[in-house]
């Protein structure tokens, strides 16, 4: 079983991650003892310990990092978050089925759109081996799927990283990254020139064009 899902898709700041988890059926027993589920049902603490057992357990394991300049690119040209998502999904499993290494492996997807036919079947255009692979992509699947699970942990710790990593650099708190987050928006509008071109930002997000707005505004007064 291939568990894949994704940390950061919809923050103002830091990286989106993609996860995939390779389990056999012994293995998801094992994880379920041990209290692997939905990353955001877990404490950080908790989060960081099954991580680790995680990754010494897997039959192997891979992650995916998209950050805001690939994001806004991508977004510039006509490919939506969603359309990356599965870009970037396919790539870990191009990676972990290289060469059709194992017999029959069942993929399970944690979909991110609305329409899971349709974004399933642009998902299959862009692997590049099905024979070996029976595809389910759906909702809710990482609290359906210890594989998926698995992968949420992964995805979620790695971004939280990547997130500590950006305030070490800069030397400022600013919170979770997200738009909801009012120590977010109170960073964005204290260094939007600042950091601007740091690469921490993703553009073309609404919240971006808004402060752009405001501060172009208010340099004409």
């Amino acid at each position: 079983m291939l568990g894949i899902d994704d940390s950061g898709r919809g923050p103002l700041m830091g990286p989106m991650v993609l996860a995939g988890c390779l389990i056999d059926d012994v293995t998801a027993k094992e994880f379920i003892r041990l209290g692997v589920k939905d990353s955001k049902m877990l404490t950080p603490k908790r989060r960081a310990m099954l991580a680790e057992k995680i990754k010494e357990m897997a039959e192997t394991f891979e992650i995916v990092m998209v950050f805001p300049d690939e994001i806004d690119a991508t977004n510039g040209i006509g490919i939506n978050l969603n359309s990356l998502e599965a870009i970037k999904m396919a790539s870990v499993i191009n990676k972990i089925n290289k060469d059709g290494f194992f017999k029959q492996v069942k993929v399970v997807v944690d979909c991110p759109s609305p329409n899971i036919t349709k974004w399933s079947d642009f998902l299959k255009t862009k692997i590049n081996n099905l024979s070996n692979l029976e595809i389910s992509c759906e909702h809710k699947a990482d609290q359906n799927h210890v594989s998926v699970s698995a992968a949420s942990i992964l995805a979620k710790i790695t971004r939280d990283a990547e997130i500590e990593k950006i305030k070490e650099k800069i030397g400022v708190d600013f919170g979770s990254g997200y738009a909801s987050d009012q120590r977010t928006i109170k960073f964005l509008e204290d260094y939007f020139h600042k950091h601007q071109k740091d690469g921490i930002f993703r553009q073309t997000w609404g919240t971006w064009k808004d402060m752009a707005a405001k501060k172009e505004q208010q340099n004409l007064l």
